[in-house]
């Protein structure tokens, strides 16, 4: 079996976050950059799979400029077999899909996080599903091989499905399909040899152009009011709040 992981490469929850050049440019100075968290979860399972299995093969693809590629190394430390790096910069989701869709073909299992935690968009999954014609289903919590078929269960509105589908097939993970794996001194050493292509992006018209970026307005001053005077709460919720 054949496996592709889609890894982003994204700023770290705890980064402070900045623009420059008039809000149009994401400022990276000293911003840590992490595997999307979702990914993750992806990843974690395809190694799972990949020890459950003999002969099964883990790739790992992302979208990214060089600066990407400790982020995928880290990938390859945690036990992919070998990564794809395609020259570009990710701005747009169905850009990002249009290329992975062009070297997804021939893997049996392509996995990826729910969304990346830096656009959120959450629509990766299904467009790359669309452009192989093949099923996509998100967000998956947990999944089994059984021969050529995968089982299943995903969180829906009000409850969790149980789904079957036939290989090939995208998912978008979540938690707790697996526990996030934590690369071992050998898996860093051998991460260094292992194969890492690079390869130049397929001429795709890009859909969205970012405009500007604004950071959410400041948090006002907190206001304490005393556990005893409900009254008063209850009129500030009304009259400044405005939420009853």
């Amino acid at each position: 079996m054949k496996i592709l992981v889609c890894i982003s490469h994204v700023p770290d929850t705890t980064s402070k976050i900045n623009f420059t050049e008039n809000g149009t440019k994401f400022d990276t100075t000293g911003v840590q950059f992490i595997i999307g968290p979702y990914d993750d979860y992806a990843l974690a399972r395809a190694i799972e799979l990949k020890e459950a299995n003999a002969g099964t093969l883990v790739t790992v693809i992302n979208i990214g400029l060089a600066e990407t590629e400790s982020t995928i190394r880290k990938a390859l430390a945690i036990g992919a077999d070998d990564a794809i790096r395609v020259n570009a910069d990710p701005t747009d989701s169905f850009f990002v899909a249009s290329q992975i869709a062009e070297h997804a073909k021939g893997f049996d299992l392509i996995l990826m996080g729910r969304e990346s935690i830096d656009y959120n968009g959450g629509v990766v999954h299904a467009m790359v599903g669309e452009l192989l014609g093949i099923p996509s289903l998100s967000p998956v919590m947990k999944l089994e091989i059984d021969g050529s078929k995968v089982k299943m269960e995903r969180e829906i509105e009000g409850g969790h499905e149980n789904v079957e589908a036939n290989l090939p097939l995208v998912a978008g993970c979540q938690e707790p399909i697996a526990e996030w794996k934590i690369p071992n001194m050998r898996g860093i050493m051998s991460a260094r040899t292992k194969p890492l292509k690079v390869v130049e992006p397929k001429a795709v018209d890009k859909t969205v152009v970012v405009q500007k970026f604004e950071l959410p307005p400041a948090k006002g001053a907190i206001r304490m009011i005393s556990a005893d005077n409900v009254a008063e709460l209850v009129t500030l919720l009304k009259t400044e709040a405005k939420v009853l």
